[in-house]
Order: C-alpha cells, then sequence, then structure tokens
C-alpha cells in the first residue's frame, strides 16, 4: 500500500520525500543523501527473530524471580496494562510511518526536532550503559562461575572483548548483521527449553519448592520493585523501525511480528521464572545470580552435587551441559546489546543527519550500509562506563549491575514518556495518511493505550530514582527503604546519585549534540 502524501503545514515540518518509497517523511536533504546506502534484506522472519531476541532479554529473569511468587502474578497483569496496549501503539506508527530512524522520526514528525534530538539522545545512550553495565557483569559473573576466575586486570580484558565484539557485529551490513538476533533468537529458545525440561528432571528426581498460593497475592511494595524490570522484559517492539527501510515490506511485517513475537516472549519469561522458584530456597535467589545458580542447580540431575551449605558442583555430563549453558547464556546476553543496538544506533544517525546532532555521526557506511561511526562512538562510551563503575563500584558486582540496569531502564523510559503520545499527536496531525492497522476503539481506544503505556514508564523513572516510592502510604505495608537493591541497603543517597547524575549528563550531550547540528538545520533553511 502506498502512503497519501501528508497535508501541508509548517514550513519546518517534514514532507513527503521525492525519491523515498511509501511517501515517506522527508528530513532532510542530509539523510536523502545517505538513505540510497541502506540494503533492503530484512524479510518477516528476520523482523520475528529480531523482536524476539530484543524482548527477550536474560539479563533480568534473575531479577523478577528473587521476589518471589507475586512476580508471576504481576506479570500477568502487566502483560493486559502495558504489554498490549504497547504493542497495539508500535504496531500502528510502525505501519503508517515507516520510515528509518522510527522513534526518532515519529516524535519528530508530532513534536520537532529539539524534542525529539533530546529523547533520542536518551534512547541511543541507554544501549552502552546497558551494555557496558548489567550485560557484560552477568556475562563476566557466568564466566566465573561455570569456566574460570577472572583476577584483576584479566576482568577488564574480558569486559572489553565482551564489548567489542559486539561493535564487530553491529557495524556488519544488514545482510550479515540480520544473523546475530537470528542466532540469538535460537540460543535462547534452546537454552530456555532446556533448561525448562532439566527443571522437570530435577522435579521428579529431587522435588520442587512449595509455592504457597498466599504468596502469589500481588502488593504494593511488590509492584514498585517489580514494575521497572517487568516492563523492561516488555519492551523492544519500535526497534525494527528504526531499520524500516531496509525491510522488504515493512507495513505487513511490523504489526504480524509485534503479534507473534510478543506470544513467544510470555512464554519464553514465564516458564523460566517458574522454574527458578521451583528449584531454588527464596533465600539463595539473588537479582544478579538468579538464572545461574538455577542453572548449575538444574544440572546436578546429569552429574554433580549439592552440598548442605548450597554449594552447587557439576561433574561429568552435568559440567558439560552447565558448560554449554553458560556459552549459551553469553551468547544470548551480547546478542541481546548486538540487537538493541542495531535500532538505537541507526534512529540516532538519522536524528544527526536531519540536523539534531553532528552531522559526521549521521553518516552510513557506503560499504557496509550501517551508521559505522555511531556503533564505533557506542563502543568507546561502554568501554569507558565499564572501567569506571567497575573501579567505583570497586568490583561490586551486584552493586554495579543494580546501578547499571536502573540507568538503563530510566533512560529508555523517558524517551518512552515522549515517544508514545506521538500516536496521538500523528492521528491528529497526519489523518489522511493510510494506516494498514490502526488502534481499535475509535478515540477512546487511542487515548486509552496511550495514557496506559504512557503512565506506566513514567511511573517506572519515578520509582527507579526513588525506590519505595508510595510504599507505608495510605496505609499499605512495607518500608521505602526495602524496595532499595541490596547492594545499596542503607545507601539511598549514593543510588539516587548513581541514576540523577548521570542522567543530567546525558541532558548535556544531548543539548550539545543539538548545537553541533546547527550547520545541517542552517543548510536546509
Amino acid at each position: 500500500m502506498t502512503q497519501a502524501p501528508v497535508s501541508a503545514g509548517r514550513a519546518d515540518e517534514p514532507r513527503p520525500a521525492a525519491g523515498a518509497s511509501d511517501g515517506s517523511p522527508d528530513l532532510s536533504e542530509g539523510w536523502d543523501e545517505q538513505r540510497g546506502r541502506l540494503h533492503k534484506e530484512l524479510r518477516r522472519f528476520d523482523v520475528l527473530l529480531f523482536l524476539i531476541c530484543t524482548l527477550v532479554g536474560l539479563d533480568t529473569i534473575g531479577s523478577v524471580a528473587a521476589q518471589g511468587p507475586q512476580g508471576l502474578t504481576w506479570m500477568a497483569i502487566l502483560a493486559v496494562l502495558f504489554f498490549l496496549p504497547y504493542g497495539l501503539l508500535v504496531a500502528e506508527l510502525g505501519s503508517a510511518f515507516p520510515v528509518q530512524g522510527g522513534p526518532y522520526v515519529w516524535t519528530r514528525l508530532a513534536f520537532g526536532r529539539l524534542t525529539a534530538g533530546l529523547n533520542q539522545i536518551l534512547y541511543w545512550v541507554s544501549n552502552p550503559v546497558w551494555v557496558g553495565g548489567s550485560l557484560c557483569i552477568i556475562a563476566l559473573t557466568t564466566w566465573e562461575e561455570f569456566f574460570t576466575p577472572l583476577p584483576g586486570l584479566w576482568k577488564y580484558a574480558a569486559g572489553l572483548v565482551f564489548i567489542w565484539g559486539g561493535a564487530l557485529a553491529v557495524v556488519q551490513s544488514v545482510r550479515v548483521g540480520k544473523w546475530v538476533p537470528i542466532a540469538g533468537a535460537v540460543a535462547r529458545i534452546v537454552l530456555l527449553g532446556f533448561f525448562l525440561v532439566s527443571v522437570v528432571v530435577y522435579a521428579v528426581r529431587n522435588g520442587v519448592h512449595a509455592l504457597p498460593a498466599a504468596e502469589f497475592t500481588p502488593t504494593y511494595a511488590g509492584f514498585v520493585a517489580l514494575v521497572p524490570v517487568l516492563i523492561f522484559n516488555y519492551v523492544g517492539f519500535e526497534l525494527p523501525s528504526s531499520a524500516a527501510e531496509e525491510m522488504r515490506n515493512p507495513r505487513r511485517d511490523i504489526p504480524l511480528a509485534i503479534l507473534r513475537s510478543g506470544l513467544a516472549s510470555l512464554l519464553l519469561y514465564g516458564g523460566p521464572i517458574l522454574g527458578i522458584m521451583f528449584v531454588l530456597p527464596a533465600e539463595r535467589i539473588g537479582s544478579l545470580g538468579g538464572f545461574i545458580d538455577a542453572c548449575k542447580a538444574v544440572f546436578t540431575v546429569y552429574g554433580g552435587s549439592i552440598a548442605a551449605d548450597g554449594t552447587v558442583t557439576l561433574t561429568g555430563a552435568g559440567a558439560v551441559f552447565g558448560g554449554i549453558a553458560a556459552a549459551g547464556l553469553i551468547i544470548g546476553l551480547l546478542t541481546s546489546g548486538v540487537t538493541w543496538a542495531m535500532g538505537a544506533h541507526r534512529a540516532q544517525a538519522v536524528a544527526c543527519a536531519d540536523g539534531a546532532g553532528p552531522a559526521w555521526l549521521g553518516q552510513i557506511s557506503e560499504k557496509h550500509g550501517t551508521p559505522v561511526r555511531v556503533n564505533l562512538l557506542s563502543a568507546v562510551l561502554a568501554s569507558v562506563l565499564l572501567v569506571v563503575a567497575l573501579n567505583l563500584t570497586e568490583g561490586d558486582g551486584e552493586k554495579y549491575f543494580a546501578a547499571g540496569l536502573g540507568l538503563t531502564i530510566s533512560t529508555t523510559f523517558i524517551s518512552y514518556v515522549i515517544t508514545f503520545p506521538s500516536l496521538v499527536a500523528l492521528r491528529r496531525k497526519y489523518p489522511d495518511t493510510p494506516r494498514p492497522y490502526a488502534v481499535p476503539g475509535g478515540r477512546p481506544g487511542l487515548w486509552a493505550v496511550t495514557a496506559l503505556a504512557t503512565g506506566l514508564v513514567a511511573f517506572t523513572v519515578v520509582v527507579l530514582v526513588w525506590p519505595g516510592f508510595g510504599v507505608g502510604w495510605f496505609g499499605t505495608d512495607g518500608s521505602p527503604a526495602d524496595s532499595l537493591p541490596a547492594a545499596f541497603a542503607g545507601e539511598r543517597a549514593a543510588y539516587t546519585l548513581s541514576q540523577v547524575v548521570p542522567l543530567l549528563v546525558i541532558a548535556a550531550i544531548g543539548l550539545a549534540f543539538y548545537a553541533l547540528g546547527a550547520k545541517t538545520r542552517r543548510t536546509k533553511a
């Protein structure tokens, strides 16, 4: 279906590009020059596996399991109140405006270049923070648990190999690079499927820990603790839209891929989380090592033992399967970072080419058809973060993990607070644009979907910056201090600074980028 030209508006509003396919909104002459270097290589099945790799993050499974059975209850509730509305919202935006840059273009059309540019910086920087933060620390912890310790400089070296290995994959052409999320999706399905089979075998031989029905009862304190990681587990639908002009048929494929990947991710999350709670005593489930510890315990059915103090020793086939699972987990973590980078970096390149950042970062490689400069800058940022964070936390993996994951989620979700309302704005500004898929329910449905998705991510940002917000109010049980990450127990000021200071730095970077894009904006004017 060909998109009809959007109605004329202000002189600085994007207009249909003369040479762009699907009547895509034109952003700037600078981006038109880069557009011709893109390669249309993504098919429907590629987009589906891309989304599975994006949605099913292995770094937060332990965090959900650590909150006990009510984590599954809240997971089901948020699937209805957030995951479904969010999927409907992105399905309409992605199919109606299938333009390279996805979220940046939606907010640019809705709210202007400055707002979109600052918003995009938050969305982009969240990736190096994530890769150099929680993903890297879980990969290092997994390596030490299953293979060999990484003392001193070896930890830094291994972390840098993880970061730059991912960067090498991101810079490849889409024809080559698309195999990374495909491999990541397959690794997730195999790893989590084998883990669940092993849990069944373990249960038959050793029994499982009882999960009293009362523990499934949702509480406000549990909601505050879980909402950041649960919603973070559910996001990523918009990423393929950042590479929309590299898809064969984005109008058709984006809504279908969202539906199918959404159903798959619910199954791939729920089973392993329940398995961890069946296998490990509640007091031994940690945010960082929950899934790793559960794998080790379960694989004793193939060879190994569990001591009275909970120490697990794998032998024979158990050690072999443990090593394979550890390698699969590390691959899964790496491909998560790579897949998110493939989307977020493309959107940042479009923003820079459009004048919301330095033009040199908006260059698309003629050889690879990817934003190599943005990719390499992200790897540098992730490397700096790794080195600085390991020094500041004195090697404390749990503290590093908690601060890094919190910052990753807050930067991503602040950007969503701006991106999601663009659905309503674009319905109003471009009512005649063909929408292969539209949110059902007319105007009430439109506002309900937007309000639910936006409201929940905004609330998540609040409880990330100030854990325990609202706990103990109006007769609710619990203490706000109990909502702090375990690694920051009694250190609220230190945790809050670990979130607020980087956010202020990122905002300053956004303003600097916008200032550096002035030449591009003047050229267009």
